[in-house]
C-alpha cells in the first residue's frame, strides 16, 4: 500500500494542468467522493498495525502534495485571466469618482445641527397622517376657513387620511406623548397639490421647531431666530419680523433674512428689499397646547417652520427650485466637495 501511494504522490508532483477545466477534474479524480484518497482511506483499516503510522504519515503527505497543487493551478489561471483582460484586480480602488450627499440633504443637516447646539432634539412621524394630527388638533376644526390655504391630497377619497402638508403633525405627536420641557425639530417631507414651477412643487420639505416651558416669551422667539440665521448665512446676516396669522399661533410673523447676494442692498432676487422671506413662526396658540394635553396656564411655547428648499436656493443661490428633483447629474456633481 505504501508503494502506492508513492506513485500517486509522484503523478501528483509531475502533473501541470493546462486550463481550470483540467484543474477541476484533476480535484474530483482525487479528492472527490469517489476519489482516490477516499479509496485510501477506506483501505486504511486493512493496513497491518505496525505500518498504520508510516501509512497515515504517507497519506498526509500525498493530500498535503494535492492541495498544493490546486491552489497554485488556481493563482496561476487567475493571474492569466486578469493579464489577458488587462485588468489589475490587485489594483487600489480610484477615489476620484466620489460622491456628495443631496443639497437638500446638506441643508437639512445643517439645520439640524444648529439647533442641536441650543439643545434642540430630532423627532419625526408618518408622512400619511390623519385629520386630526394634521388639521383639527392644530385648532383647524372641519370649517376653518384656513384649511382652503393648503390643498390636501387625500389618501382613497378618505377625508380623514391624507399626505401630511406640514411637519406640525410630528409636534403634535411629540406633545401627546411628552411634557414640558419640550426642545424638539421636525424635519421631513410634505405634501401639497400645487402646480410645479421655478418656486413651488407639490412634494417639499420642511423643518419645523417647537419649544415648550414655563415663561417662554416672544423674546425667545426672536433671540432663537436670530441666532440661526447668523449661523446659517454668516454674522452679518440680519432678521426682521413682520406680523403674520397661522392658525396655530398667536401672535405669529413671516421673519426675513438681509439678502446675502446683495448684502441687503438690494437687487432682483429680493426685489429692491434687501430682505428675503425664510420662515413663519409664533407663539403656539393656548387650543393647541390644550388639545395636546398640556396645561396653558402653567406652560407657553413657540413654534416656528421653514422649507429647506427655500433654505438651499438661498444658501447656494439656486433660482429654479425643480433642479432639486431632477437628478440632474450636472447640478448634483456642483456638492461634490461639499459634505
Amino acid at each position: 500500500m505504501l508503494d502506492k501511494v508513492k506513485v500517486l504522490l509522484d503523478e501528483v508532483s509531475s502533473y501541470s494542468p493546462k486550463n481550470p477545466e483540467e484543474l477541476e477534474q484533476f480535484r474530483i479524480q482525487y479528492l472527490g467522493k469517489k476519489g482516490k484518497m477516499n479509496d485510501l482511506f477506506a483501505a486504511f483499516k486493512e493496513v497491518p498495525n505496525d505500518q498504520k503510522k508510516a501509512f497515515g504519515q504517507a497519506l498526509n503527505q500525498l493530500k498535503q502534495a494535492i492541495q498544493d497543487k490546486l491552489d497554485e493551478g488556481k493563482a496561476s489561471f487567475s493571474e492569466n485571466t486578469q493579464q489577458s483582460s488587462g485588468l489589475d484586480l490587485s489594483r487600489p480602488m480610484s477615489a476620484d469618482q466620489l460622491g456628495s450627499r443631496h443639497p437638500l440633504s446638506l441643508v437639512r443637516n445643517e439645520i439640524a445641527e444648529i439647533f442641536k447646539r441650543i439643545g434642540f432634539t430630532l423627532s419625526e412621524g408618518p408622512e400619511i397622517e390623519d385629520d386630526w394630527h394634521n388639521f383639527t388638533a392644530l385648532n383647524l376644526p372641519d370649517e376653518h376657513p384656513a384649511r382652503d390655504m393648503q390643498d390636501t391630497f387625500f389618501i382613497q377619497q378618505n377625508p380623514d387620511i391624507l399626505l401630511r402638508t406640514h411637519t406640525s403633525s410630528v409636534q403634535v405627536r411629540f406633545m401627546e406623548n411628552n411634557q414640558p420641557p419640550i426642545r424638539t425639530l421636525s424635519p421631513g417631507r410634505v405634501y401639497r397639490n400645487e402646480a410645479i414651477s421655478a418656486r413651488a412643487h407639490c412634494i417639499f420639505h420642511q423643518v419645523e421647531g417647537l419649544y415648550i416651558d414655563n415663561d417662554v416669551s416672544f423674546a425667545d422667539l426672536k433671540q432663537t431666530l436670530l441666532y440661526f440665521a447668523k449661523e446659517m448665512f454668516g454674522d452679518k446676516t440680519e432678521i426682521r419680523l413682520r406680523p403674520s396669522y397661522f392658525p396655530f399661533t398667536e401672535p405669529s410673523a413671516e421673519v426675513d433674512v438681509s439678502c446675502n447676494i446683495c448684502s441687503g442692498k438690494g437687487c432682483n432676487v429680493c426685489k429692491y428689499t434687501g430682505y428675503l422671506e425664510i420662515l413663519g413662526c409664533g407663539m403656539v396658540d393656548p387650543n393647541v397646547l390644550k388639545n395636546c394635553g398640556i396645561d396653558p396656564n402653567v406652560y407657553t411655547g413657540f413654534a416656528f417652520g421653514m422649507g429647506i428648499e427655500r433654505i438651499a436656493m438661498l444658501k447656494y443661490q439656486v433660482k429654479d427650485l425643480r433642479l432639486f428633483f431632477e437628478n440632474d447629474v450636472r447640478f448634483l456633481e456642483q456638492f461634490k466637495s461639499t459634505f
